[in-house]
């Protein structure tokens, strides 16, 4: 049975009847984590190991666990500080901050690989305007030349580990103050000023093997009236043509507000599709997910299963093995300092 074209959550730290009933209808590519599947790193390994053997190919398992305030799963793994840190220490040591991000992204994947997890949405590209509330610290800085070369450092890390990267928010999220979880953002800047700043980071980021995407739903009144995600124009013109992007397109949550313009959950689903998003994440709304998965089309598509092979996790490890690593142990005694150190005068 191929990968199919949405991603669900879980409702707790096992699965319940339903949730197998679900991830093995045929429309079902992967699943999405959150805290609330987590009790401990074994628990976590057990629920990845059942989920993982439901299907063959083997269901996609993601989360969120960039770092700072979204990290995930925090006893029993390294704490990782927000991005801003590393472009705080950018503006003093480039190489340093450099190096500091890599370990980030590599410890982050080990961990998670660890206990068998394929990927995380990770890293954020948002540039840091100021203005957004829902990004904030989880951007790298402000300069676009700075994020693309922290968020490269991190994304060598993660693929160091065995983990593909998914850069977010295309095309960015950083300008508006509106938090699209719960608000319908309005961007009114021209295409060309966005595409001269927050697009920059992807440029370099694809060119590099970024496996994946995931659009904002934020909608740039003076380029499209419909949000990024879906818009054939910004995903299909500007990602797919013009940045020429061959992986794999997510949309952002389609339970969150800024998503409620396309209409009821299935018309959401299929208008994300349309414009151009290879797979429909819908989370915490088991409702929302059932009529997608009842209302949505199968329609058999082996580029989107070649997409979504290349984010199966690779180089898989054990806990025990990992932690006797020396490269572990370094770079989380790094994380730690940072985490500790207000002066940012970390030695490597």
């Amino acid at each position: 049975m191929s990968l199919g074209p949405v991603m669900l959550d879980l409702q707790g730290t096992t699965l319940d009847e339903q949730e197998r009933e679900m991830l093995l209808h045929p429309l079902v590519g992967g699943v999405i984590l959150f805290s609330r599947n987590y009790e401990s790193p074994e628990q976590l390994g057990a629920l990845v190991a059942e989920v993982h053997a439901l299907r063959s190919p083997q269901l996609l398992i993601a989360v969120d666990h960039e770092g700072g305030r979204v990290q995930r799963f925090r006893q029993g793994f390294t704490r990782l500080p927000a991005m801003r840190r590393f472009g705080e220490i950018y503006d003093r040591d480039r190489r340093r901050a450099r190096q500091l991000a890599e370990q980030a992204g590599w410890v982050m994947a080990s961990e998670l690989r660890a206990v068998g997890v394929d990927f995380s949405f990770a890293p954020v590209l948002d540039l840091d305007y100021g203005l957004s509330k829902v990004i904030g610290d989880r951007a790298f800085h402000r300069s676009p030349q700075v994020v693309a070369a922290l968020a490269n450092a991190l994304m060598q890390g993660m693929h160091r580990a065995g983990m593909a990267a998914t850069g977010k928010h295309f095309p960015g999220h950083g300008a508006v103050q509106a938090d699209s979880h719960e608000a319908i953002p309005v961007d009114s800047r021209r295409y060309e000023d966005i595409a001269a700043e927050d697009i920059k980071p992807y440029e370099l980021m694809i060119s590099n093997g970024m496996a994946a995407v995931m659009p904002a739903h934020v909608i740039y009144d003076r380029v499209d009236p419909r949000p990024a995600g879906f818009s054939p124009f910004w995903l299909g013109e500007v990602l797919r043509r013009r940045l020429n992007f061959q992986g794999v397109i997510f949309s952002d949550d389609l339970n969150m507000e800024g998503a409620s313009v396309a209409g009821d959950y299935v018309a959401r689903a299929r208008a994300a599709l349309a414009a151009g998003c290879d797979v429909a994440l819908i989370c915490n709304n088991r409702e929302g997910a059932l009529q997608i998965l009842r209302g949505l089309e199968l329609q058999p598509n082996p580029i989107l299963h070649a997409r979504l092979a290349r984010l199966h996790g690779r180089h898989p490890v054990t806990l025990e093995s990992l932690h006797r690593d020396p490269a572990w142990r370094q770079a989380v005694s790094a994380m730690r300092e940072l985490e500790e150190d207000p002066s940012l005068s970390l030695e490597l």
